[in-house]
């Protein structure tokens, strides 16, 4: 597909055509990925209830990382969109490469400083006396597979905002099926327990890097990554900061609510780590799917509004609420039916577990249709650069309202309060995005009016 191929499919080939056609790689990728972290999960869960706490510990470190990754992934990747919608395709070069090589030096950083402070970061992430070690081995060697994993993801979003999703696919794909087939070998045929899920998880995360790799440098359709483009300056990182504060906001301030979650949690044992840790998991995988869509709207929004064409922008962002909130609510009645059963597969012999799981499950599956139009609206606001507005509906689910959920709640309900959380922050969360995007959207319909 040559550029002009490209800006012509973006900006005006029917929405529900276009958007579904960028989404479905999008989707595969997320879902592979939203796979392969509960392939961990089940595996290491084989191993015991505080095996499969310490995933759910070391889980805010993969949360963190994945923040900064898709901060300097996304705040690039935006820039990237507008600048093609805008046909400057120069500025697209830059920072693409900015993004990639900035996201891959931070990854060292970030692996230094994991690695010489290793054992006091474990307990501050909630594991206790028991689920530690297993937390140790794990972080390892996640920690050495940071770099590869941040710039995978900074390609990954790049490739996905040039419009060519399907190449990005292809390297999250292939990682993702070689780390579940190595979870089995490692962990069990070659006894290394926790380790050898770490271990297959960053193996597959550096084959991801080196297929994206190939695919950003060989393919014509494609900017390629060159040190000769790695031109920074403040005002770019300004650009990329500002654009990419959304999604640290979403998942950094996620991964804040994970170590609060596990430190509450670890009052009613590890089995309460375990449990809210699988549903964890669960839910992801379930809003992989509306993530995903999303990411195949965030090209045609960037595109669209940077090329003036604000009714395309509005049109995209209705159709992507209306399938996303259909596609929730089939999955969220079938997986309520199969609450008990969805949980008893990562821990069948922990009575506890399984109790514990089924009603968090069972909570949050109830808010399930309003992820919709929270991941639309986030996405919508992050991809035409209303950062702050952004920021505020992505802090919200997983921090701004969770946060003081689990702060209030667990003293007056207990282990309840902990399991009804995130429910009363999804509803909150809806209420915060309805009035935002609404404004938004009130907006664009007045830039309209004077265009005409």
């Amino acid at each position: 597909m040559t550029a002009q191929e490209r800006n012509r499919m973006l900006l005006h080939e029917p929405i529900n055509k276009v958007i579904p056609r960028l989404a479905v790689p999008s989707i595969i990728s997320m879902l592979i990925s939203a796979i392969y972290n509960m392939a961990d999960t089940f595996f290491v869960s084989q191993i015991g209830t505080s095996a499969s706490a310490a995933v759910g510990v070391t889980f805010s470190i993969m949360t963190i990382v994945q923040a900064i990754a898709f901060t300097i992934g996304m705040g690039s990747g935006t820039n990237v969109s507008q600048a093609l919608g805008a046909g400057d395709e120069k500025r697209a070069r830059r920072f693409v490469s900015v993004g990639v090589i900035t996201a891959f030096a931070v990854g060292v950083v970030i692996a230094i400083a994991g690695l010489s402070c290793i054992e006091p970061l474990v307990y501050f992430l909630g594991a206790t006396e028991t689920i530690a070690p297993y937390a140790i081995d794990y972080a390892t060697y996640i920690f050495y597979g940071t770099p590869f994993i941040m710039a995978s993801f900074a390609m990954n979003n790049m490739l996905r905002f040039e419009g060519l999703a399907m190449y990005g696919m292809i390297g999250i794909t292939a990682g993702g099926i070689l780390n579940m087939i190595l979870d089995p070998i490692l962990i069990f045929g070659l006894g290394l327990g926790t380790a050898g899920a770490a271990i297959a998880t960053a193996f597959s995360q550096f084959v991801s890097f080196a297929i994206l790799l190939f695919m950003s440098n060989t393919r014509p359709d494609a900017i390629s990554i060159r040190f000769k483009h790695f031109r920074p300056t403040l005002s770019m990182y300004g650009r990329i900061l500002y654009n990419g504060v959304p999604s640290l906001g979403r998942q950094g301030i996620a991964s804040v609510s994970n170590i609060l979650l596990n430190t509450t949690a670890a009052a009613y044992g590890d089995a309460a780590i375990a449990a809210m840790s699988i549903v964890g998991r669960f839910v992801m995988f379930i809003n992989s799917s509306v993530i995903g869509f999303g990411q195949g709207f965030q090209p045609v929004c960037g595109f669209s509004y940077g090329a003036g064409a604000y009714t395309r922008v509005r049109k995209a962002f209705a159709y992507c609420v209306k399938v996303t909130t259909c596609i929730l609510i089939v999955l969220g009645l079938g997986s309520m039916l199969l609450s008990s059963q969805i949980i008893a597969v990562f821990r069948r012999d922990d009575l506890e577990v399984i109790r514990i799981g089924t009603l968090a499950l069972r909570l949050q599956l109830c808010t399930i249709p309003l992820w919709g139009f929270i991941v639309m609206s986030n996405m919508f606001t992050q991809s035409i650069g209303y950062g702050v507005r952004a920021t505020l509906i992505s802090v919200s689910r997983q921090g701004l309202f969770l946060i003081p959920a689990l702060l209030v709640l667990p003293p007056l309900c207990g282990l309840l309060g902990i399991q009804m959380a995130q429910p009363v922050s999804d509803l909150l969360s809806f209420a915060l995005s309805f009035v935002v995007a609404r404004g938004i959207l009130r907006q664009l319909a007045g830039m309209e009016d004077k265009a005409a």
